[in-house]
C-alpha cells in the first residue's frame, strides 16, 4: 500500500483548484461536497467553469481568481489541485506547491502527485472511498457503480440520527452490547422506521431501542470454533467470516493465515495459541482455558483453526472442556488441507476403478511417530493424506516399503496449498525424504500418497516439475 488512505477534515479550511476547463470544473463538483473554503485559479475560465462557480457562490464559499497561480496564493492551503490538463501549466503549480509545503494532486498524473482522489460513494455522512493507487481506473469506476446500487439512498439519514444519538448510546456498557444495539438500529429498526414514518421520528426510535437493550438480560458469552480453511479467505465459509467479523476475541493457531485474520474487527483481543511440531506449543489447558475465560466475560470468542476443526485439531477436548465449564459453543467446518492440496494438484481423492477409501492420516502422535496400518496402506491403488509428515518423511517412507508398497508409487506433495506461495512437488516413493529434502518447504505441507499431480497443474504460473516416471 503507497497510499495510506485518510479522511481529510476540511471544514473551513483552503483548497486551492488552478485550471481553466472540464478538469477543473470536475474537480470543482467534488469539492463542493466538502466544507472547504474553495479558491479558483483561471486565467481563462471557460463559461462552464464560470457558471459553476457563480451558482455555488450562493450557498458555498468559492472564489474564482481570474488569474495563473502565483507565491503566496497556496498559504494555509489544505491541498491543490493542479488541473489544466496542460503539462507545462501543472508543472508551474507543482512548483509553487512543493515550494509552500502543500499536498498537491497533479489531475491524471499519479507521478507528480503526493495524494490522489478516489472514487466516492457519498451517503453523507457515510462515505466509501475507492482507490486503485491509479492502476486501474476502470475497476475503482466499477466497484462505485457497483456499490452506488447496493447501499440505500436512506443510509444517510440512518447515519446522521445515529451520529448525534452516539452520546445517549454510552448508556451501554462497551463491548458486544453497544454493538448489537447498532446493528439493530442500522440492520433491522432503523430502516423500517425510515420507511413507514420517516426520518424525523428516527430519534424517538432510537431512544425506544436504547431503552428496550438497557432492559434487555446480558446475553451470555459463547464461543464459536471456526475453521479458517488452508489459507485462502475466499475459501471461508460466509458463516466463518461472519462470526469473525462479530467477535470481541479471537484465539487463533499460529497456521491460521494473516490474510484470514484481517477479516476480523480490528477492536478484537487476538490471542495467538501457536502450536508447532518439535518447537514452542501453547498447552492445551492454557487455550481451554482462556476461551472459557472470555466467555464467561460475555465476550463472543472465534477459536480459530486452520483447515477444519474436525481434522486434527483437537476439536473434543475443547468442546468437551466447555461443555464441563458450562459455555454454550459451535463449530464452523472449513476446508481442510488434503481436499486444498487435491484441488493444487488437480486431482480427486478418490476415482472409480483407483481407491473406494481415503485414509487421513497425521504423522505425529503423542508419542512421536505415529504408527498406522501400514500393510492397507501400502495395497495398490491405496491413497491417503498425510498431515504434519515433513519431518517423519523417511519414517513413512520405510515403513512402507518395509509392507510391499512399490516403489515407484506416486506422491504429491503439496506445500500452502490455496496460498499464493503454494508449491507442488511431484515424487514417488523411493524418492521422497531426498526430494522433500531438497525442497525444504518452510510451510505447511501434506503428502498426498497414492496419487500424482496432473499435468495441468499450475504454480505461480509455471507448470509443475515433473520428476517421477509416469507422472500423469
Amino acid at each position: 500500500m503507497n497510499h495510506f488512505p485518510v479522511f481529510l477534515d476540511l471544514s473551513g479550511r483552503r483548497v486551492v483548484i488552478a485550471g481553466n476547463g472540464e478538469v477543473a470544473l470536475a474537480k470543482l463538483r467534488l469539492l463542493a461536497k466538502s466544507e472547504a473554503e474553495l479558491h479558483v485559479f483561471a486565467p481563462e475560465p471557460d463559461a462552464g467553469l464560470v457558471q459553476e462557480i457563480a451558482a455555488l457562490s450562493i450557498r458555498k464559499a468559492v472564489t474564482l481568481h481570474r488569474r495563473a497561480l502565483a507565491p503566496g496564493d497556496l498559504d494555509g492551503a489544505a491541498l491543490a489541485y493542479a488541473a489544466h490538463d496542460d503539462d507545462k501549466a501543472d508543472a508551474a503549480v507543482a512548483r509553487l506547491a512543493r515550494a509552500a509545503g502543500v499536498l498537491l494532486n497533479v489531475v491524471d498524473n499519479l507521478e507528480a502527485s503526493d495524494f490522489i482522489t478516489p472514487a466516492i460513494v457519498d451517503r453523507d455522512p457515510v462515505v466509501v472511498a475507492i482507490g486503485t493507487e491509479g492502476a486501474a481506473p476502470v475497476l475503482a469506476r466499477a466497484i462505485k457503480a457497483d456499490l452506488e446500487e447496493r447501499l440505500p439512498q436512506g443510509l444517510g439519514p440512518l447515519a446522521r440520527a445515529g451520529k448525534l444519538f452516539r452520546q445517549a448510546a454510552e448508556a451501554l456498557p462497551q463491548g458486544r452490547r453497544r454493538r448489537d444495539f447498532w446493528a439493530d438500529y442500522y440492520f433491522s429498526t432503523g430502516p423500517a422506521v425510515l420507511a413507514e414514518v420517516g426520518e424525523e421520528v428516527l430519534d424517538h426510535a432510537l431512544r425506544d431501542l436504547l431503552k428496550r437493550h438497557l432492559d434487555a438480560a446480558v446475553r451470555p458469552g459463547r464461543v464459536d470454533l471456526v475453521g479458517a480453511g488452508p489459507g485462502d479467505p475466499d475459501l471461508m465459509t460466509l458463516r466463518a467470516r461472519k462470526l469473525l467479523d462479530q467477535a470481541d476475541v479471537v484465539i487463533h493457531d499460529r497456521l491460521v493465515a494473516p490474510a484470514v485474520l484481517e477479516l476480523a474487527r480490528r477492536e478484537a483481543v487476538f490471542i495467538a495459541v501457536g502450536k508447532e511440531g518439535f518447537g514452542p506449543s501453547t498447552p492445551q489447558e492454557t487455550i481451554n482455558a482462556a476461551m472459557i475465560d472470555h466467555a464467561r466475560q460475555g465476550a463472543q470468542v472465534v477459536r480459530l483453526k486452520a483447515g477444519d476443526p474436525s481434522v486434527f485439531a483437537r476439536l473434543d477436548e475443547e468442546t468437551g472442556a466447555l461443555d464441563a465449564a458450562g459455555v454454550d459453543w459451535g463449530v464452523v467446518p472449513g476446508i481442510t488441507a488434503a481436499s486444498a492440496a487435491a484441488a493444487t494438484a488437480g486431482r480427486s481423492l478418490t476415482r472409480r476403478g483407483r481407491n473406494s477409501e481415503l485414509r487421513l492420516l497425521t504423522a505425529h502422535d503423542l508419542q512421536g511417530f505415529a504408527e498406522q496400518d501400514w500393510r492397507a496402506l501400502a495395497r495398490p491403488g491405496a491413497v491417503a493424506a498425510v498431515y504434519m509428515g515433513k519431518r517423519a518423511a523417511r519414517f513413512l517412507q520405510g515403513r512402507l516399503l518395509m509392507h510391499g508398497a512399490a516403489a515407484a508409487m506416486p506422491v504429491a506433495i503439496v506445500e500452502n496449498a490455496s496460498r499464493p506461495d503454494q508449491r507442488i512437488i511431484a515424487t514417488r516413493l523411493e524418492r521422497l525424504a531426498a526430494d522433500l529434502a531438497e525442497a525444504a518447504p518452510k510451510g505447511p505441507v501434506v503428502m498426498l500418497l497414492g496419487i500424482a499431480p496432473a499435468r495441468g497443474a499450475v504454480l505461480a504460473g509455471m507448470p509443475v516439475a515433473e520428476r517421477a516416471e509416469g507422472v500423469s
